[in-house]
């Protein structure tokens, strides 16, 4: 998952601590330790994912288990599928590999990745279900779900309370309610939301248990069409409409928390370390950040987001695929698992670690939706629609600019379909 995960830290502020089985390896060896001595597991983590203490830690308990030594190597994400492709297909890949969590179906479907099945029996029981559905593929676990984020509500408390708001809003209604009453009271943007923030869109399209594409015979076509995407997007179009934004660029063109550190917006949404971004901007904000979670229909359900994250992934080519689950066991164990979420202020693989977030306030108001999120469709074919120009983004803003949800869908489908047959 691709985000500035040092920027979270800086702002909202965010431990460490496991239990081991056994196992065999290719050669017979006992797992245990010094079971694996003389072996060196390579693992790829990409940068920001693995901070400094997580790592010496779970190195030290790695060794001391297993007798083998673990090398961490830090990868990039510029180029990094194509990296990950050719080192599959190599005779000596690495043998732990962080994936994003939308990219394991495209790597499952290449037979690079081992199936994890096992481990999932022996230690994911409770792994929070949307979380780990990305590392499925065809049925079959070819990863591990490690650490997530998704969007949250980002507000300036002086403009709500400027407004006479005293709470944040439970109902996505309170919150309509909230951004009128800023609309009515105050000189700010109530909302500043682009018309191609389009994960949150995802997330909405999520909320309303729509699929984005749907299976004919034996290929994946546009689901653009479907009533409950186009519920969706009127949802978005009503948030839109408390925002002076512009309806054909995304949260990037500009970049909304520079718009929102200049202090006269309510709120927007975004990922909790776009705050620090804002704060980089303007250090006098601060003191007015505060965060919720996107509210949804009914206060015991919050919206439906997307889910960013990273799955570990055993290579298929890998000769140490029992030492490999050695470390996973380790590394998603409730002790490391835990520490890296409040280290690092991610949303760990299970409910019950959410604790571990107590004191960031962003990661505070990212975990309820957790349980209630989702990803782009799950499918090798899903990559190339969110190619530039993305379509999904054109038809957001042929809405938002008086389409009916439908006849926006019809002008793009074609070229989504397109998309979607592409074999590379």
């Amino acid at each position: 998952m691709k985000r500035k995960l040092t920027a979270a830290i800086g702002v909202v502020g965010m431990l460490v601590s496991v239990a081991a089985c056994g196992g065999s390896d290719g050669g017979g060896e006992k797992a245990g330790a010094d079971g694996f001595k003389g072996e060196t597991l390579t693992v790829w983590a990409m940068d920001g994912s693995t901070p400094p203490g997580w790592t010496k830690d779970l190195t030290a308990a790695f060794e001391k288990k297993t007798g083998a030594e673990l090398k961490f190597e830090t990868q990039q994400w510029n180029g990094i599928q194509q990296k990950i492709t050719t080192a599959l297909s190599e005779e000596n890949p690495p043998d732990v590999i962080e994936v994003g969590n939308t990219q394991t179906p495209a790597y499952a479907a290449t037979g690079g990745l081992a199936d994890l099945g096992d481990l999932k029996e022996e230690i994911g029981a409770d792994w929070t279900e949307s979380l780990n559905e990305s590392s499925v593929y065809e049925g079959k676990q070819y990863a591990t779900p490690w650490y997530f984020a998704n969007r949250v509500v980002i507000y300036n408390k002086k403009v709500w309370a400027d407004a006479g708001i005293k709470d944040t809003p439970k109902t996505r209604d309170e919150f309509f309610e909230d951004l009128e009453t800023i609309e009515k009271k105050t000189d700010a943007e109530p909302l500043y939301l682009p018309g191609q923030n389009w994960y949150f869109f995802d997330g909405l399209t999520i909320g309303q248990g729509a699929d984005l594409v749907k299976k004919e015979g034996d290929k994946y076509v546009s689901n653009l069409a479907d009533p409950k995407v186009g519920e969706a997007m009127e949802i978005y179009k009503k948030y839109q409409s408390f925002s002076k934004a512009p309806k054909d660029k995304d949260e990037a063109t500009p970049q909304q928390a520079e718009v929102f550190a200049k202090g006269n917006v309510g709120a927007f949404i975004g990922m909790g370390w776009e705050a620090g971004t804002a704060v980089a901007a303007n250090k006098d904000i601060e003191k007015n950040i505060g965060y919720f979670t996107i509210p949804g229909e009914t206060a015991d359900k919050p919206e439906g987001v997307f889910l960013g994250g990273s799955n570990f992934a055993v290579a298929a080519g890998s000769k140490k695929q029992e030492l490999a689950k050695e470390f996973l066991k380790l590394a998603l164990s409730d002790k490391f698992e835990g520490a890296l979420a409040k280290e690092n202020g991610v949303i760990p693989n299970k409910e019950s670690l959410q604790s571990n977030l107590a004191g960031n306030a962003a990661a505070e108001a990212a975990a309820p939706a957790a349980a209630f999120g989702g990803t782009t469709p799950l499918i090798p074919e899903w990559a190339a629609v969110e190619n530039t120009p993305n379509p999904i983004k054109t038809f957001m803003t042929a809405v938002l600019n008086g389409k009916s949800p439908a006849e926006a869908a019809k002008q793009v489908e074609a070229e989504i379909n397109k998309r979607l047959a592409q074999t590379s």
